[in-house]
């Protein structure tokens, strides 16, 4: 058996006449996926289909501004404060995926009054069963950058990884680390695991009939498999290393505490019934005024 693995891979999928990179790639396959999940839960539940399109925007652009200025303000700041010209270039980098949690909710909620029209919850139980899958996508996007990865190990799992990433795809020798924990792919089994358990939820035990169930198991265990991987992970920023917990897992807590109140809220109150009627509501509005009948 192999003591390590040699990770060679190069973040750049297609470099002319665009570039395309594979972690952009696992976002965009995130969100179609995503969108494909969500229209059968929608056409499951009778919602209607012209909602689909405003999610997608209300998610993609929380999604990017809040990651993005998550890592600005948990992560950088004082860099940033400095140039702040610079938090508009994504392309370089920089996405922290507590700030898209906190734009995505904000979003959400925006969703709810401005178009739903129902409680935040209806939505977001529903919306955290394809962002788990989204979430593991995005780590594998991690794993072909070279980035993200963990303290040195001699598991025979351990990757060594390219630390001079851009100067070898500019044509340097590779630079290896030392065999690593391969966090990223543990964050990504565990959020697979997530994403397989928050569908058994939905359609074999019909938890969103408990408003916040779903959205509470996801914050519980995502946001603890984060906090206890980050025991394993490389610091992210130099202020972090002398930190008892790092900046992940402070920022994991008050998720996993929100998520155990949300998972209380739901069991004590009394299930709310839902009709399934496996079309999109305009569909049942079209056959209505066709038939003339209910």
């Amino acid at each position: 058996m192999l003591d390590f693995i040699t990770w060679t891979a190069n973040p750049i999928l297609i470099g002319n006449p665009v570039t395309i990179r594979w972690y952009g790639l696992m976002f965009v396959i995130g969100f179609y996926l995503g969108y494909l999940i969500m229209a059968r839960i929608f056409r499951h539940e009778g919602a209607p289909e012209k909602w689909l399109g405003s999610l997608l925007v209300y998610v993609v652009v929380a999604t990017i501004v809040g990651a993005r200025l998550g890592h600005v303000f948990f992560y950088a700041w004082d860099y940033y404060s400095q140039h702040p010209i610079e938090i508009l270039y994504t392309w370089e980098g920089g996405l922290a995926s507590h700030g898209g949690t906190i734009g995505i909710m904000i979003a959400i909620i925006l969703f709810s009054i401005f178009v739903t029209k129902k409680s935040p919850f209806w939505t977001f139980d529903r919306l955290v069963i394809p962002i788990a899958l989204v979430g593991a996508l995005i780590r594998i996007g991690n794993l072909m950058n070279h980035e993200i990865y963990g303290h040195p190990t001699d598991l025979p799992w351990g990757f060594r990884f390219i630390t001079n990433i851009h100067g070898w795809i500019n044509g340097a020798e590779p630079v290896f680390s030392q065999p690593s924990h391969p966090t990223q792919l543990y964050e990504a089994g565990c959020y697979l695991a997530l994403f397989a358990l928050l569908m058994w939820m939905y359609w074999k035990k019909n938890a969103e009939k408990r408003p916040g169930l779903l959205f509470g198991v996801f914050f519980v265990v995502l946001f603890t498999c984060r906090f206890l991987i980050e025991f394993v992970k490389n610091p992210q920023e130099e202020f972090e290393i002398d930190m008892m917990l790092n900046m992940g897992q402070w920022l994991s807590i008050p998720f996993i505490l929100m998520g155990i109140g949300f998972i209380i809220y739901a069991l004590i109150r009394p299930a709310v019934p839902v009709s399934f009627p496996n079309k999109f509501a305009e569909q049942l509005s079209g056959n209505t005024n066709k038939s003339g009948k209910r």
